[in-house]
């Protein structure tokens, strides 16, 4: 039950990082890291890998493009 649970949170921070990769709108990645890391918190407590897997992905992408654009672009 608790990887269902991260799952869909992974696919809500996936949703809110799509939209932080529009120009001018990188400062949701301050928004959306933390979501990636309560999902992947959740998806520990799973006797499953795959949401705390799918999370720790997406963190990686969002830190990444969150550094590409300096912090706020």
């Amino acid at each position: 039950m608790l990887n269902i649970v991260s799952v869909l949170i992974g696919l809500v921070t996936l949703v809110l990082g799509l939209v932080a990769f529009i120009p001018l709108l990188g400062w949701m990645n301050w928004l959306v890291i933390p979501i990636g890391i309560v999902g992947a918190a959740v998806g520990a407590m799973s006797s499953s890998n795959g949401g705390r897997n799918l999370n720790i992905v997406l963190i990686v992408i969002f830190a990444i493009r969150l550094s590409l654009g300096g912090g706020i672009f």
